[in-house]
């Protein structure tokens, strides 16, 4: 079992800001906090659903879906339109209503934002999976999440009108309709940690999805995991979200937990243990050391408080035409 190190508990927040009348006017539909319960442990196969997140796509869990079909298990990875929570979880809630029976949730970095809230009320849903994934409380944005504990790589200047990794492009529809990208030369940190080659590196940085701003800033409205029973992936080396803002995430849903050796784009370097984690939270039971040879470390996590909460309301500087504003706090 490898010794996962901890990273520094230091708070950095990242915070993008957008005005308060359009975040009011937002946000997403959840009819109740509500779920399902335990999981099936016989019958028919409960239907498993994969949602990406930010700059990817569904194809990302192709090598998983192609396990998970193999087992017998019924999939959907449905296109996360990445336009705003509260549109993307109101489209998979109307998604999973076509489906009959049981259904497994499984969430990718922001796609696990839109899980927490597209579960609300759906009493098919058995199991939420995160997989290096955003795990809200009602009223929290993923923005003040990656705030808890330093760790992203989303920027590296305090004064920067938008994140120094990403780039912005303005939509036309006013000062907050930006679609953010990865820059192509911080994709491979950002994203992967360095763990691909160039040339993988390339083609998916080409081809990424850009995400709405209101994709991390718009709150959520549920917290499913409150009542749904969950499972967690954290990834040791992840700059993206931040591995320590996972591992609070995590401990606060009560989650059963694997760390994983892998980079926030697990789901290219670790597929085997994304499917072994999906697989055990498809039967309801707490997982075990996954594959031989896996750097894998599990931990049962419960309900713990919450380590620091990010202070003030964002508010939109739209003065001049600026559209992003972001702003560091060391402690």
């Amino acid at each position: 079992m490898e010794h996962i190190r901890h990273a520094a508990r230091r708070a950095l927040p990242l915070v993008v800001l957008l005005p308060a009348a359009a975040l009011a006017a937002t946000g997403p539909s959840a009819a109740s906090e509500s779920g399902g319960g335990t999981a099936p442990r016989g019958g028919a196969k409960p239907t498993v659903v994969l949602v990406h997140g930010a700059w990817a796509d569904a194809s990302g869990w192709n090598k998983v879906v192609r396990s998970l079909q193999a087992e017998g298990y019924p999939v959907i990875a449905p296109a996360n339109p990445l336009r705003g929570l509260s549109a993307d979880s109101d489209y998979l809630a109307a998604r999973l209503k076509t489906v009959k029976g049981p259904l497994v949730l499984v969430g990718h970095s922001y796609g696990g934002s839109v899980i927490t809230n597209a579960a609300a009320g759906n009493p098919n849903v058995t199991s939420l999976v995160y997989v290096a994934g955003f795990a809200p409380d009602k009223g929290e944005t993923a923005l003040q999440l990656i705030a808890e504990h330093a760790g992203s790589h989303l920027t590296d200047d305090a004064e920067a009108p938008v994140p120094t990794a990403l780039d912005a492009v303005p939509l036309g529809g006013g000062p907050t309709d930006v679609d953010l990208y990865i820059k192509p030369e911080k994709f491979g940190d950002v994203f992967l940690s360095n763990r691909l080659d160039a040339a993988r590196t390339n083609a998916l940085a080409a081809s990424q999805r850009p995400a709405h701003v209101a994709t991390s800033a718009q709150p959520s409205k549920g917290a499913a995991w409150r009542t749904i029973p969950s499972w967690s992936l954290v990834t040791t080396d992840d700059r993206t979200i931040g591995t320590e803002n996972l591992r609070f995430m995590a401990k606060r849903a009560g989650s059963t937990t694997v760390e994983v050796d892998a980079p926030h784009a697990v789901l290219e370097t670790d597929p085997d243990q994304v499917t072994d984690l999906i697989l055990r939270a498809a039967h309801g039971a707490r997982p075990a050391l996954a594959r031989a040879g896996a750097s894998v470390r599990l931990a049962e996590t419960g309900t713990g408080e919450r380590a620091a909460i990010l202070g003030g309301t964002a508010v939109l500087a739209v003065a001049g035409g600026t559209a992003l504003v972001v702003r560091s706090r060391r402690t």
